[in-house]
Protein backbone atom coordinates (compact mmCIF):
# COMPACT_ATOMS: atom_id res chain seq x y z
CA UNK A 1 0.00 0.00 0.00
CA UNK A 2 1.12 3.54 -0.88
CA UNK A 3 1.89 5.73 1.69
CA UNK A 4 3.78 8.96 1.01
CA UNK A 5 1.90 11.64 -1.62
CA UNK A 6 3.11 14.88 -3.12
CA UNK A 7 -0.58 16.40 -1.72
CA UNK A 8 -2.89 15.00 0.63
CA UNK A 9 -6.18 17.03 0.07
CA UNK A 10 -8.72 16.40 3.57
CA UNK A 11 -12.15 16.43 2.45
CA UNK A 12 -14.11 16.03 -1.05
CA UNK A 13 -16.82 19.03 -0.75
CA UNK A 14 -16.75 21.18 -3.63
CA UNK A 15 -13.35 22.94 -2.53
CA UNK A 16 -11.47 19.39 -1.95
CA UNK A 17 -13.07 17.68 -4.97
CA UNK A 18 -11.49 20.89 -7.37
CA UNK A 19 -7.90 21.14 -5.37
CA UNK A 20 -7.49 17.29 -5.70
CA UNK A 21 -8.18 17.86 -9.61
CA UNK A 22 -6.75 20.79 -10.44
CA UNK A 23 -3.38 19.76 -8.59
CA UNK A 24 -3.18 16.14 -10.38
CA UNK A 25 -4.10 17.89 -13.63
CA UNK A 26 -1.22 20.07 -12.27
CA UNK A 27 1.60 16.99 -12.05
CA UNK A 28 0.70 16.42 -8.39
CA UNK A 29 0.26 12.68 -6.89
CA UNK A 30 -2.80 13.36 -4.86
CA UNK A 31 -4.47 10.92 -2.32
CA UNK A 32 -7.97 12.45 -1.06
CA UNK A 33 -10.33 11.23 1.13
CA UNK A 34 -13.08 12.07 2.79
CA UNK A 35 -16.13 11.01 5.17
CA UNK A 36 -18.97 10.31 3.00
CA UNK A 37 -19.15 7.66 0.32
CA UNK A 38 -18.81 10.84 -2.61
CA UNK A 39 -17.26 13.41 -3.73
CA UNK A 40 -20.02 17.10 -3.00
CA UNK A 41 -19.38 17.46 0.32
CA UNK A 42 -22.74 19.35 1.08
CA UNK A 43 -24.10 19.38 -2.30
CA UNK A 44 -24.31 15.95 -2.23
CA UNK A 45 -24.51 14.07 0.85
CA UNK A 46 -26.78 17.36 2.30
CA UNK A 47 -28.67 17.89 -0.88
CA UNK A 48 -28.10 21.33 -0.55
CA UNK A 49 -30.26 23.00 -3.53
CA UNK A 50 -29.86 25.61 -4.93
CA UNK A 51 -26.18 26.64 -5.89
CA UNK A 52 -26.48 30.43 -4.57
CA UNK A 53 -25.69 32.90 -7.47
CA UNK A 54 -22.25 32.48 -9.21
CA UNK A 55 -22.72 35.30 -10.97
CA UNK A 56 -23.66 39.27 -11.07
CA UNK A 57 -25.63 40.91 -13.70
CA UNK A 58 -23.72 43.52 -15.71
CA UNK A 59 -26.05 46.82 -15.23
CA UNK A 60 -26.25 47.96 -18.74
CA UNK A 61 -27.08 44.91 -20.73
CA UNK A 62 -28.84 43.14 -17.96
CA UNK A 63 -26.72 39.86 -18.90
CA UNK A 64 -25.15 37.12 -16.70
CA UNK A 65 -21.07 38.25 -15.64
CA UNK A 66 -19.95 34.56 -14.33
CA UNK A 67 -17.68 35.16 -11.68
CA UNK A 68 -16.77 31.34 -10.58
CA UNK A 69 -15.57 29.31 -13.44
CA UNK A 70 -12.69 26.95 -14.18
CA UNK A 71 -13.57 23.21 -12.92
CA UNK A 72 -17.12 24.75 -11.18
CA UNK A 73 -17.82 25.64 -14.81
CA UNK A 74 -16.61 22.16 -16.35
CA UNK A 75 -18.98 19.99 -13.94
CA UNK A 76 -21.99 22.45 -15.06
CA UNK A 77 -20.69 21.78 -18.63
CA UNK A 78 -21.42 18.22 -17.85
CA UNK A 79 -24.55 18.58 -16.19
CA UNK A 80 -25.78 20.78 -18.66
CA UNK A 81 -25.07 17.95 -21.69
CA UNK A 82 -26.94 15.16 -19.01
CA UNK A 83 -29.83 17.46 -18.78
CA UNK A 84 -29.52 17.62 -14.96
CA UNK A 85 -29.13 21.50 -14.57
CA UNK A 86 -32.49 23.80 -14.62
CA UNK A 87 -32.61 26.79 -17.12
CA UNK A 88 -32.25 28.92 -13.53
CA UNK A 89 -28.43 27.95 -13.67
CA UNK A 90 -28.84 26.96 -10.09
CA UNK A 91 -30.63 23.62 -9.84
CA UNK A 92 -28.22 21.09 -9.95
CA UNK A 93 -28.79 17.20 -9.49
CA UNK A 94 -27.11 15.78 -6.78
CA UNK A 95 -26.57 12.21 -7.63
CA UNK A 96 -25.34 13.20 -11.24
CA UNK A 97 -22.74 15.73 -9.19
CA UNK A 98 -21.78 12.64 -7.55
CA UNK A 99 -20.90 10.74 -11.00
CA UNK A 100 -19.26 13.39 -12.81
CA UNK A 101 -17.05 14.23 -9.82
CA UNK A 102 -16.10 10.73 -9.64
CA UNK A 103 -15.23 10.38 -13.03
CA UNK A 104 -13.06 14.04 -13.37
CA UNK A 105 -11.16 12.36 -10.14
CA UNK A 106 -10.32 9.05 -12.07
CA UNK A 107 -9.59 11.05 -15.28
CA UNK A 108 -7.25 13.57 -13.21
CA UNK A 109 -5.39 10.23 -11.42
CA UNK A 110 -6.47 11.55 -7.96
CA UNK A 111 -6.45 8.36 -5.35
CA UNK A 112 -9.42 8.84 -3.96
CA UNK A 113 -10.29 7.21 0.05
CA UNK A 114 -13.77 7.36 0.60
CA UNK A 115 -15.63 6.28 4.27
CA UNK A 116 -12.00 7.30 5.88
CA UNK A 117 -12.67 10.07 8.89
CA UNK A 118 -9.64 11.93 9.67
CA UNK A 119 -8.19 10.95 13.35
CA UNK A 120 -4.85 12.47 13.75
CA UNK A 121 -2.25 14.47 12.41
CA UNK A 122 1.64 14.76 12.89
CA UNK A 123 3.00 17.84 12.82
CA UNK A 124 6.70 19.59 14.22
CA UNK A 125 8.10 23.08 13.54
CA UNK A 126 5.03 24.73 11.68
CA UNK A 127 5.42 21.46 9.13
CA UNK A 128 2.63 18.62 8.88
CA UNK A 129 4.67 15.16 8.04
CA UNK A 130 1.26 13.50 8.34
CA UNK A 131 -2.49 12.29 8.66
CA UNK A 132 -3.99 9.31 9.94
CA UNK A 133 -7.30 8.05 9.17
CA UNK A 134 -9.39 5.19 9.98
CA UNK A 135 -12.04 2.89 7.59
CA UNK A 136 -12.94 -0.38 7.07
CA UNK A 137 -9.06 -1.11 6.41
CA UNK A 138 -7.93 0.19 9.77
CA UNK A 139 -6.36 3.08 10.80
CA UNK A 140 -3.66 4.17 8.10
CA UNK A 141 -1.53 6.53 8.13
CA UNK A 142 -0.06 8.85 5.44
CA UNK A 143 2.64 11.09 4.53
CA UNK A 144 3.37 14.33 1.79
CA UNK A 145 4.91 17.38 1.57
CA UNK A 146 2.10 19.54 0.75
CA UNK A 147 -1.34 19.43 3.21
CA UNK A 148 -4.81 20.74 2.02
CA UNK A 149 -7.78 21.48 5.05
CA UNK A 150 -11.00 21.33 2.75
CA UNK A 151 -13.06 19.82 5.38
CA UNK A 152 -15.35 22.68 6.40
CA UNK A 153 -14.93 22.51 10.02
CA UNK A 154 -11.19 22.97 10.35
CA UNK A 155 -10.45 20.05 11.19
CA UNK A 156 -7.21 19.09 9.93
CA UNK A 157 -6.37 22.45 11.25
CA UNK A 158 -7.69 21.77 14.71
CA UNK A 159 -5.53 18.46 14.60
CA UNK A 160 -2.41 20.32 13.41
CA UNK A 161 -2.81 22.64 16.47
CA UNK A 162 -3.08 25.65 14.43
CA UNK A 163 -5.50 28.60 16.09
CA UNK A 164 -9.11 28.72 14.58
CA UNK A 165 -12.28 30.65 16.02
CA UNK A 166 -15.87 29.44 16.28
CA UNK A 167 -19.01 31.24 15.05
CA UNK A 168 -20.03 34.47 15.43
CA UNK A 169 -17.26 36.62 17.42
CA UNK A 170 -19.55 37.45 19.84
CA UNK A 171 -20.83 34.65 21.38
CA UNK A 172 -19.30 31.43 19.21
CA UNK A 173 -23.09 30.53 18.05
CA UNK A 174 -23.06 29.53 14.54
CA UNK A 175 -25.74 30.31 11.99
CA UNK A 176 -27.91 27.28 12.54
CA UNK A 177 -28.13 23.71 10.30
CA UNK A 178 -30.74 22.58 8.24
CA UNK A 179 -31.33 19.38 6.63
CA UNK A 180 -32.76 18.83 3.49
CA UNK A 181 -35.68 16.68 2.30
CA UNK A 182 -37.26 15.67 -1.01
CA UNK A 183 -41.34 15.08 -1.66
CA UNK A 184 -42.50 13.30 -5.01
CA UNK A 185 -45.80 13.13 -6.54
CA UNK A 186 -46.66 16.49 -5.78
CA UNK A 187 -48.94 18.55 -7.98
CA UNK A 188 -46.40 21.42 -8.69
CA UNK A 189 -49.07 23.63 -10.85
CA UNK A 190 -51.52 23.31 -7.47
CA UNK A 191 -48.40 23.84 -5.32
CA UNK A 192 -47.39 26.86 -7.02
CA UNK A 193 -51.40 28.73 -6.05
CA UNK A 194 -51.38 27.34 -2.92
CA UNK A 195 -47.86 28.43 -1.89
CA UNK A 196 -48.92 31.70 -0.19
CA UNK A 197 -52.01 30.12 1.87
CA UNK A 198 -49.56 27.40 2.92
CA UNK A 199 -47.19 30.89 4.33
CA UNK A 200 -49.81 32.02 6.00
CA UNK A 201 -51.65 29.02 7.64
CA UNK A 202 -47.42 27.76 8.61
CA UNK A 203 -46.60 31.47 10.36
CA UNK A 204 -50.36 31.14 12.05
CA UNK A 205 -50.13 27.35 13.65
CA UNK A 206 -46.53 28.71 14.48
CA UNK A 207 -47.59 31.51 16.79
CA UNK A 208 -50.17 28.82 18.01
CA UNK A 209 -47.07 26.88 19.40
CA UNK A 210 -48.33 23.98 16.56
CA UNK A 211 -45.28 24.52 14.37
CA UNK A 212 -42.00 23.80 16.35
CA UNK A 213 -39.55 24.61 13.63
CA UNK A 214 -38.21 28.34 14.10
CA UNK A 215 -38.23 29.05 10.72
CA UNK A 216 -40.28 32.31 9.64
CA UNK A 217 -41.31 30.53 6.28
CA UNK A 218 -41.21 27.67 4.42
CA UNK A 219 -38.66 27.19 1.84
CA UNK A 220 -38.72 25.21 -1.02
CA UNK A 221 -37.25 24.64 -4.84
CA UNK A 222 -37.61 22.76 -7.29
CA UNK A 223 -35.65 20.25 -9.18
CA UNK A 224 -34.83 18.55 -12.62
CA UNK A 225 -37.48 16.00 -12.22
CA UNK A 226 -41.17 16.41 -12.08
CA UNK A 227 -43.02 16.14 -9.59
CA UNK A 228 -40.41 16.76 -6.76
CA UNK A 229 -40.30 19.48 -4.00
CA UNK A 230 -37.35 20.73 -2.18
CA UNK A 231 -37.29 21.75 1.25
CA UNK A 232 -34.42 23.55 2.63
CA UNK A 233 -36.77 24.87 5.39
CA UNK A 234 -35.66 23.13 8.74
CA UNK A 235 -33.99 24.92 11.25
CA UNK A 236 -31.63 24.13 14.40
CA UNK A 237 -30.58 26.54 16.55
CA UNK A 238 -28.19 26.81 19.37
CA UNK A 239 -26.04 23.61 18.69
CA UNK A 240 -22.62 23.92 18.11
CA UNK A 241 -21.42 21.89 14.40
CA UNK A 242 -17.94 20.58 16.27
CA UNK A 243 -19.84 19.19 19.47
CA UNK A 244 -20.54 15.03 18.61
CA UNK A 245 -23.42 15.74 20.82
CA UNK A 246 -24.83 18.70 19.62
CA UNK A 247 -24.31 17.55 15.99
CA UNK A 248 -26.22 14.23 16.81
CA UNK A 249 -28.85 16.12 19.13
CA UNK A 250 -29.56 18.23 15.48
CA UNK A 251 -29.66 15.29 13.32
CA UNK A 252 -32.85 13.91 15.29
CA UNK A 253 -34.51 17.55 15.60
CA UNK A 254 -34.36 18.38 11.93
CA UNK A 255 -36.02 14.71 11.62
CA UNK A 256 -38.33 15.69 13.82
CA UNK A 257 -39.02 19.18 11.90
CA UNK A 258 -38.76 17.31 8.78
CA UNK A 259 -42.05 14.96 9.40
CA UNK A 260 -43.94 18.02 11.65
CA UNK A 261 -43.73 19.29 7.84
CA UNK A 262 -45.03 16.52 6.04
CA UNK A 263 -47.75 15.95 8.33
CA UNK A 264 -48.93 19.82 8.01
CA UNK A 265 -48.74 19.77 3.93
CA UNK A 266 -50.62 16.51 4.15
CA UNK A 267 -53.69 17.64 6.29
CA UNK A 268 -54.23 21.20 5.31
CA UNK A 269 -53.03 21.46 1.22
CA UNK A 270 -54.60 19.31 -2.04
CA UNK A 271 -51.10 19.80 -3.46
CA UNK A 272 -49.63 17.59 -1.37
CA UNK A 273 -52.64 14.95 -1.14
CA UNK A 274 -50.64 12.31 -3.14
CA UNK A 275 -47.01 13.35 -2.49
CA UNK A 276 -44.93 11.13 -0.53
CA UNK A 277 -41.17 11.39 1.43
CA UNK A 278 -38.37 10.40 -0.70
CA UNK A 279 -35.38 11.33 0.44
CA UNK A 280 -33.58 13.30 3.31
CA UNK A 281 -30.15 14.18 3.49
CA UNK A 282 -27.65 11.64 5.22
CA UNK A 283 -26.08 14.57 7.08
CA UNK A 284 -27.24 17.78 8.31
CA UNK A 285 -25.95 20.93 6.18
CA UNK A 286 -23.85 22.99 8.30
CA UNK A 287 -23.38 26.60 7.11
CA UNK A 288 -21.01 28.17 9.76
CA UNK A 289 -18.96 26.08 12.47
CA UNK A 290 -14.67 26.55 12.66
CA UNK A 291 -12.47 29.37 11.00
CA UNK A 292 -9.10 29.61 10.66
CA UNK A 293 -7.00 32.26 12.49
CA UNK A 294 -5.54 33.12 9.04
CA UNK A 295 -2.86 36.00 7.92
CA UNK A 296 -5.73 38.00 6.91
CA UNK A 297 -8.96 37.76 7.79
CA UNK A 298 -11.78 38.80 5.14
CA UNK A 299 -14.30 41.29 6.92
CA UNK A 300 -17.31 42.44 6.47
CA UNK A 301 -16.41 45.59 5.49
CA UNK A 302 -14.16 44.32 2.70
CA UNK A 303 -17.47 42.46 1.27
CA UNK A 304 -19.63 45.41 1.71
CA UNK A 305 -16.87 47.46 -0.21
CA UNK A 306 -16.61 44.87 -2.98
CA UNK A 307 -13.13 45.90 -2.20
CA UNK A 308 -10.22 44.01 -4.65
CA UNK A 309 -6.91 42.83 -2.91
CA UNK A 310 -3.28 42.89 -4.58
CA UNK A 311 -3.17 38.58 -3.81
CA UNK A 312 -6.85 38.04 -4.86
CA UNK A 313 -7.28 34.19 -5.99
CA UNK A 314 -11.05 34.13 -6.44
CA UNK A 315 -13.68 36.44 -7.27
CA UNK A 316 -17.14 36.82 -5.41
CA UNK A 317 -20.85 38.60 -5.61
CA UNK A 318 -23.00 36.43 -3.63
CA UNK A 319 -24.88 38.25 -0.70
CA UNK A 320 -24.28 38.21 3.13
CA UNK A 321 -26.83 35.90 4.04
CA UNK A 322 -26.84 35.38 7.74
CA UNK A 323 -29.98 32.65 9.22
CA UNK A 324 -30.29 34.04 12.94
CA UNK A 325 -27.76 32.28 14.75
CA UNK A 326 -30.58 32.39 17.55
CA UNK A 327 -33.98 31.74 16.05
CA UNK A 328 -35.95 33.06 13.12
CA UNK A 329 -35.25 35.71 10.70
CA UNK A 330 -32.58 35.89 8.08
CA UNK A 331 -30.28 38.60 7.36
CA UNK A 332 -29.73 39.33 3.38
CA UNK A 333 -27.63 42.23 2.42
CA UNK A 334 -27.39 42.46 -1.57
CA UNK A 335 -24.40 43.69 -2.65
CA UNK A 336 -24.53 45.90 -6.00
CA UNK A 337 -25.31 44.33 -9.93
CA UNK A 338 -22.17 44.69 -11.66
CA UNK A 339 -19.81 44.44 -8.42
CA UNK A 340 -18.11 41.90 -6.70
CA UNK A 341 -15.33 41.40 -4.00
CA UNK A 342 -11.93 39.51 -3.98
CA UNK A 343 -11.01 37.21 -1.82
CA UNK A 344 -7.08 37.64 -0.81
CA UNK A 345 -4.53 34.29 -1.43
CA UNK A 346 -3.48 35.53 2.68
CA UNK A 347 -7.02 34.12 3.69
CA UNK A 348 -5.95 30.50 2.45
CA UNK A 349 -2.88 30.25 5.03
CA UNK A 350 -3.28 29.57 8.97
CA UNK A 351 -0.75 30.89 11.14
CA UNK A 352 2.07 28.84 11.96
CA UNK A 353 1.84 26.15 9.25
CA UNK A 354 4.52 26.07 5.92
CA UNK A 355 2.97 23.17 4.56
CA UNK A 356 -0.64 23.67 4.28
CA UNK A 357 -3.59 25.59 2.65
CA UNK A 358 -7.34 25.98 3.78
CA UNK A 359 -10.58 26.38 1.69
CA UNK A 360 -13.61 26.42 1.71
CA UNK A 361 -16.32 27.51 4.20
CA UNK A 362 -13.35 27.53 7.09
CA UNK A 363 -11.18 30.12 5.18
CA UNK A 364 -9.94 32.81 7.44
CA UNK A 365 -13.18 35.63 7.86
CA UNK A 366 -15.11 37.19 10.34
CA UNK A 367 -18.64 35.98 10.99
CA UNK A 368 -20.36 38.31 8.29
CA UNK A 369 -18.44 37.62 5.68
CA UNK A 370 -18.28 34.35 5.53
CA UNK A 371 -22.06 34.52 5.44
CA UNK A 372 -20.88 35.38 2.29
CA UNK A 373 -17.57 32.85 1.08
CA UNK A 374 -19.56 30.14 2.33
CA UNK A 375 -21.52 28.96 -0.70
CA UNK A 376 -20.43 25.65 -3.04
CA UNK A 377 -19.37 28.22 -6.23
CA UNK A 378 -16.94 29.86 -4.00
CA UNK A 379 -15.42 27.26 -1.97
CA UNK A 380 -14.72 25.51 -5.45
CA UNK A 381 -13.45 27.99 -6.79
CA UNK A 382 -10.79 28.71 -3.69
CA UNK A 383 -10.81 24.90 -3.95
CA UNK A 384 -8.87 25.18 -7.45
CA UNK A 385 -6.84 28.33 -6.66
CA UNK A 386 -5.26 26.20 -3.54
CA UNK A 387 -4.62 22.87 -5.21
CA UNK A 388 -2.81 25.49 -8.20
CA UNK A 389 -0.91 27.27 -5.72
CA UNK A 390 0.15 24.27 -3.98
CA UNK A 391 1.40 22.71 -7.19
CA UNK A 392 3.33 26.15 -7.91
CA UNK A 393 4.76 25.61 -4.34
CA UNK A 394 6.10 22.18 -5.08
CA UNK A 395 7.43 23.46 -8.60
CA UNK A 396 9.48 26.43 -7.04
CA UNK A 397 11.18 24.06 -4.50
CA UNK A 398 9.29 26.46 -1.77
CA UNK A 399 9.59 24.99 1.67
CA UNK A 400 7.03 27.57 2.91
CA UNK A 401 3.38 28.28 1.43
CA UNK A 402 4.16 31.71 1.80
CA UNK A 403 6.72 31.61 -0.58
CA UNK A 404 4.00 30.81 -3.70
CA UNK A 405 4.81 33.74 -6.49
CA UNK A 406 1.04 35.02 -6.52
CA UNK A 407 1.39 36.96 -9.76
CA UNK A 408 2.60 33.93 -11.21
CA UNK A 409 -0.46 32.37 -9.42
CA UNK A 410 -3.05 34.48 -10.40
CA UNK A 411 -1.66 34.26 -13.97
CA UNK A 412 -2.19 30.52 -13.94
CA UNK A 413 -5.55 30.55 -12.21
CA UNK A 414 -7.05 33.36 -15.36
CA UNK A 415 -4.97 30.37 -17.91
CA UNK A 416 -7.32 28.11 -16.31
CA UNK A 417 -10.31 29.79 -16.83
CA UNK A 418 -11.03 31.34 -13.85
CA UNK A 419 -11.78 35.37 -13.27
CA UNK A 420 -9.09 37.26 -10.85
CA UNK A 421 -9.47 41.01 -11.85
Amino acid sequence: MKTKYDLIVAGAGYAGFAAAVRAARNGMDVLLFDRDGCAGGTGSASMIVPYMNYWTIDPATQEKIYLNKGLFFELRQHLIEQGQLMANDRNFHDEYVKLIMDRMLIEAGVTVLYHSYLIGADTADGTVRSVTVANKTGNLTFEADWFLDATGDADLTVMCGFPTRLGRESDHLCQPMTTCFRMANVDTALFKEEKPQIQELYQAWQAEGRIKNPRENVLTFFMPVKGIVHFNTTRVVGKNPVDAFDLTAAEMEAREQIFEMIAFLKANFASFKDASLISIGSRIGVRESRMISGEYVLTEDDVKACRKFDDTIAVANYSIDIHSPDGSGTLIYKLPQGEYYTIPYRCLIPKGVKNMLVAGRCISADHVAQASVRIMPICCTMGEAAGTALTLARQSGAKDVREVDVPKLQKQLEAQGLKIH
